[in-house]
């Protein structure tokens, strides 16, 4: 026993690591604001010492210097690419990061990075543009290829020999053809809740920055996350935010798919008479909760199709009579003077 209280009280060499890396840290917090020298010095001490400690001595020192409002710009790219689960308190709240390293970390990480950026609590226009357009280049890769199939030709049955064969040929395909109807029909029935293959989706990243803007009531980024995520004009999302009973965007929120406590959260910080108590509830959980999907989908889709007739009426009027041919009576013909 005696032995193994020895073994405790000597540290070992990763241990060594970890306490020189939160002493570096520590030191590095005091000299806030530091001079350019201490920049440098402190850029070249902590890579090396970061990628030789523990990942509980690197998740401390990450979360030590998200409070610190001075850090060399290669330091915060290098702990802002680090995986999401050390790097998310520093994405999320460091003061320290400015738009270029953002933008690059969200280049060049995953989802989970974009997310964590989303999460902080003040965002430029740059960078939110930067998001928006990742966003939007992830959905165009994703999109699937559709690849013709080659074409299989089915064997084809053997003759039958006899007329009695013929008709049992003939009964065996209507059977496998009726069992096939009743099979597509069970499908349609029993589509599951979650199943939304073919609609309209919105992204976690949209769903994201709806989140954001509707908790810090940003009205008008709000309304162009809304138009992306409609693929529409601003306009119709405009309109449908002047809705004041919340009924339109509950109706939109639930065509595209949103998760319902989120859909919730956006209508309360939204509309503020949406968040009175009743029944237990909000007012807002109770306008989500009387809504049909199939038919918030159908009645978004007419508002979009809508939108794409009355979208920029001037350049399609103004289309519409540059191709327009005058009608006879108001040509005329000169000819040539002898």
């Amino acid at each position: 026993m005696r032995d193994r209280f020895r073994d405790l009280e000597a540290p070992s060499a990763s241990r060594k690591k970890d306490v020189v890396l939160m002493a570096t840290v520590s030191s590095f917090e005091g000299l806030q604001p530091p001079t350019r020298s201490e920049l440098r010095q402190f850029a070249e001490l902590f890579t090396p010492l970061f990628q030789a400690s523990s990942d509980e001595a690197r998740r401390q020192a990450v979360a030590a210097l998200s409070q610190c409002a001075h850090i060399p710009p290669a330091v915060a790219l290098f702990v802002g690419c680090q995986p999401i689960d050390i790097a998310a308190p520093f994405l999320t709240s460091s003061p320290a990061i400015d738009d270029e390293t953002l933008i690059t970390i969200a280049r060049t990480q995953g989802s989970a990075h974009m997310k964590a950026i989303v999460s902080r609590n003040a965002l430029s226009p740059r960078v939110i543009d930067a998001l928006v357009g990742l966003r939007q280049a992830e959905q165009r890769l994703a999109a699937p290829v559709e690849v013709e199939a080659p074409s299989i030709v089915p064997p084809e049955p053997p003759a039958p020999s006899s007329l009695e064969d013929a008709e049992a040929v003939a009964r065996r395909a209507n059977e496998e053809e009726m069992r096939n109807k009743i099979r597509e029909l069970a499908r349609h029935v029993s589509r599951p809740d979650g199943d939304r293959l073919g609609l309209r989706n919105l992204s976690p990243i949209q769903a994201a920055l709806l989140v954001r803007f509707a908790r810090n009531r940003e009205a008008v980024l709000f309304a162009t996350a809304l138009a992306d995520g409609l693929s529409a004009s601003r306009w119709l999302a405009e309109r449908i935010m002047l809705d004041i009973s919340g009924q339109q965007l509950a109706t939109t929120l639930i065509s595209l798919g949103m998760d319902f406590l989120d859909a919730v959260f956006v209508l309360e910080r939204l509309y503020p008479h949406l968040a009175e108590p009743q029944h237990s509830v909000t007012r807002a959980w109770m306008v989500l909760d009387g809504l049909d999907p199939e038919e918030c989908g159908a009645r978004v889709e007419a508002w979009r199709r809508a939108d794409t007739y009355t979208y920029l009426p001037e350049e399609t009027e103004t289309a519409h009579l540059a191709h327009e041919v005058p009608p006879a009576r108001d040509r005329r013909i000169i000819g040539r003077t002898r």
